[in-house]
């Protein structure tokens, strides 16, 4: 056929203008113009006849089912296309396959036929399709595809690559969105596919922070993430400053250990032994005896007391003695520039633990810097610190948490750690109602009790048992109360499974 041997793909050429349908062993021609090479355009529009595309300058989404993710990409990359690569819903292997090279090497999308298709294609401008399914079954085409010429081979298309990161939980699934971003950005080696079940995970970070950046593209839906927080996972992975040990999430990739207490005062914690020079010194060599125990990065961690709870009631009558957020700035500037994570405490007393958190705003608002709920100190209106143990329902830990996420949007902030202490089943009375579904943060309930190996051992299995699915576990080494105190050895064969968080009171 005349033009093919130019470019190594049969295609259709001269003729007739209009509809024209060549069949050719099964495989669909697309009237695009061999060897043809993308033109710069206005806009970041790029094009040649018959197609024209549009270069991502950040995130693109493209969530969904492997039928809306491939309508999503082509929606986002291509601004006009007269043809595309049309599958039947189900096809995979190598059927699918030979679909997506057809497409790639023609510089067309990559579609599935379903909702949404008909008018994809008419927003494209495509009057000609490449149909392809199962071998040996008919497919149910919509009239979307019927309504149009089937076609068999395209002329390659020629293209200056455009690098990018795709990230998919699954390649296979979306392999059409994957090849309709193929076809708009260029070559197999321009478009990086990188699987994972979170568009922010240290691997992912790592990639499209390499130099020079690459923008992101996310296909498919990823466990755990709804569609519509696929945009912020997007821009906490391109744009957050990194955490201490690297990355934006600081679970699964690393494990904390922290000490805990409050600056000089020494009856509190391992913290207040030392200053902050000194503190931040021991924090590393424990994490640095960890390293040698687990796979994972070792991250060491400040846990600071920054409101405690007084048998006083103070001033303000809460029971609580809140510190200055600027005395403890020094602490939290010191422990960021030396890779240590901190996580600011709350004993609220009568207090809120809203009110409280909202009082170390502009400390939370620091990359290295989570937040923890003591429920163990939230008493009654009528009630003072160590009459009972106390407790929080879930209402007001949601609060807690939803204005925690908000904070870290508004700010473009890695996760947070959210950490909720535990050590009777009272303490959270409606665990199984505190939200685990917010991207921006990473709940830990850290069971904190003291006592013998075995006692610790019981409070920490009635803990885990049915803990709710988002929910990761602490862990607390008393240096005095435990009896004897746990080796990091210890902790990290006996406590199963090994705890994310581990702070030394």
């Amino acid at each position: 056929m005349a033009g093919s041997g130019e470019s190594g793909v049969a295609g259709v050429t001269g003729g007739t203008p209009g509809r024209r349908a060549v069949l050719v062993g099964g495989v669909a021609v697309l009237g695009v113009a061999a060897g043809a090479r993308w033109l710069a355009g206005e806009a970041g529009v790029r094009g040649s006849d018959g197609v024209k595309v549009s270069a991502p300058t950040g995130p693109v989404i493209a969530g969904g089912d492997p039928s809306a993710s491939a309508l999503a990409a082509s929606k986002a990359l291509f601004v006009s296309a007269h043809a595309a690569v049309v599958v039947a819903p189900g096809t995979a292997g190598e059927d699918l396959e030979s679909a997506t090279l057809l497409a790639t090497q023609a510089g067309v999308p990559c579609l599935v036929d379903g909702d949404g298709l008909a008018e994809e294609l008419d927003r494209l401008g495509c009057e000609r399709l490449i149909r392809r399914g199962p071998v040996g079954d008919a497919p149910q085409w919509s009239d979307a595809v019927t309504d149009r010429d089937e076609v068999e081979t395209l002329p390659a298309l020629t293209r200056t690559p455009h690098p990018v990161v795709v990230v998919t939980p699954d390649p296979d699934a979306h392999a059409a969105a994957i090849a309709t971003v193929h076809s708009a950005l260029g070559s197999s080696e321009a478009v990086h596919v990188l699987r994972s079940a979170d568009p922010r995970a240290d691997h992912v970070v790592a990639t499209l922070r390499a130099d020079p950046p690459r923008p992101l593209v996310i296909v498919g839906d990823s466990p755990g993430l709804p569609t519509t927080a696929l945009a912020g996972a997007a821009r906490m992975a391109t744009t957050a400053p990194e955490l201490p040990g690297g990355g934006v999430l600081p679970f699964p990739g690393r494990r904390m250990i922290a000490l805990y207490g409050f600056p000089g005062v020494p009856g509190l914690g391992l913290l207040g032994e030392q200053d902050v020079d000194a503190a931040i010194e021991r924090a590393q060599d424990l994490a640095k005896e960890y390293a040698e125990l687990v796979e994972e990065r070792v991250v060491p961690a400040f846990e600071i007391i920054v409101t405690v709870a007084d048998s006083s009631a103070g001033a303000d009558g809460d029971y609580s003695r809140e510190s200055d957020p600027e005395v403890l700035r020094p602490w939290v500037d010191a422990a960021g520039k030396a890779g240590v994570y901190v996580v600011l405490d709350l004993q609220p007393g009568r207090a809120d633990f809203l009110s409280q958190a909202k009082r170390y705003t502009s400390l939370l608002t620091e990359p290295h810097v989570g937040l923890a709920l003591d429920p163990e100190w939230r008493i009654g209106p009528h009630e003072r610190p160590l009459q009972r143990i106390g407790h929080v329902e879930a209402d007001e830990v949601n609060e807690v948490a939803a204005w925690l996420a908000e904070l870290t949007r508004d700010h473009d902030l890695p996760q947070k750690v959210f950490t909720l202490h535990q050590f009777q089943l009272q303490m959270l009375r409606d665990r199984d109602r505190i939200r685990t579904d917010l991207p921006e943060l990473a709940v830990v309930v850290h069971v904190d009790g003291h006592g013998t190996p075995g006692l610790k051992q019981e409070t920490w299995a009635a803990i885990r048992e049915d803990l709710p699915d988002g929910m990761r576990l602490g862990w607390k080494n008393f240096i005095d109360e435990d009896t004897p105190t746990l080796t990091p050895e210890a902790t990290v064969r006996d406590v199963s499974p090994v705890p994310w968080f581990v702070s030394y009171q």
